[in-house]
């Protein structure tokens, strides 16, 4: 009953600000023009959600200053993701590369914005709350109130499985608890960067921000059943636990709020 032939394989990550001024020009155009024509309608990928950071919000990143996933750990005020079909990710990616170029060339494109760090993620590995029953292939049509992005390098001398050992037998359960802690915290999907030189970016006519990481670093998505806010301790504890252990370091902790699909809301709170 729960084995079925729809697994997301691959992701697309692309964390941008519009530049100041042009906020509602930019959110307008994402989401009526560029999530579709940019992503959506190409083949093999199967959802896609967008998400916002607030002044607010950013504010509450962490570790402060550069990061080695925005530099400077404000970048990005928004940020979509989009699941690919498990086995397709060249077939998709292929057209994509053409379609961005296609685009731009016909005046579809937002001069007016920069991009933080857009990159291409696989090998994807999910971790739920113990009551949590939502897969991860419908966690973007779920109605979660936030999202964390977290990034945790290996230790020095910390072979990567040894981290995930520690991840998944102390450190995500204390996060995100069980039935009865109320954690806010519900589901968990971590993501590998693709491995550098694969060329499936090389066509997009602009910068694309901080490059991807090493292929040993857990890119974790949160879904959240409570606002960020409200929840947001529980990162900072998640964080001193993993460097206590030795096993690993949080290099970016950064909480979002899904936007509100057909309106401006949350364009004017972005600095």
């Amino acid at each position: 009953m729960n084995d079925y032939p729809i697994k997301v394989g691959s992701m697309l990550f692309t964390m941008v600000d519009p530049e100041v001024g042009h906020e509602v020009e930019y959110n307008r155009w994402y989401e009526r023009d560029h999530f579709y024509a940019g992503c959506m309608v190409g083949p093999w990928l199967f959802a896609g959600k967008r998400w916002v950071a607030t002044k607010e919000l950013k504010d509450l990143r962490f570790p402060r200053g550069d990061t080695p996933v925005a530099s400077p750990v404000e970048a990005g005020s928004y940020l979509a993701i989009y699941w690919v079909l498990e086995g397709k990710h060249d077939e998709h990616f292929a057209w994509a590369g053409e379609q961005v170029v296609w685009l731009y060339s016909n005046d579809r494109g937002f001069m007016q914005r920069k991009h933080a760090h857009t990159v291409l993620l696989k090998q994807p590995t999910s971790f739920a709350r113990e009551d949590h029953t939502v897969p991860v292939e419908l966690a973007l049509d779920h109605p979660y109130k936030g999202l964390a992005v977290v990034a945790v390098d290996p230790a020095d001398g910390v072979d990567e499985a040894d981290l995930v050992s520690h991840l998944e037998s102390t450190s995500l359960p204390a996060l995100m608890g069980d039935a009865d802690s109320g954690s806010g915290v519900a589901n968990m999907v971590t993501w590998h960067y693709q491995a550098p030189g694969a060329g499936d970016t090389d066509q997009a006519p602009m910068d694309l921000g901080m490059p991807p990481g090493p292929t040993t670093r857990q890119v974790q998505l949160f879904f959240l059943d409570d606002e960020p806010t409200a929840v947001w301790d529980r990162f900072h504890a998640y964080a001193d636990e993993i460097a206590a252990s030795g096993k690993g370091e949080v290099v970016f902790a950064a909480p979002f709020l899904p936007t509100i699909v057909g309106t401006d809301t949350y364009t004017d709170q972005l600095w």
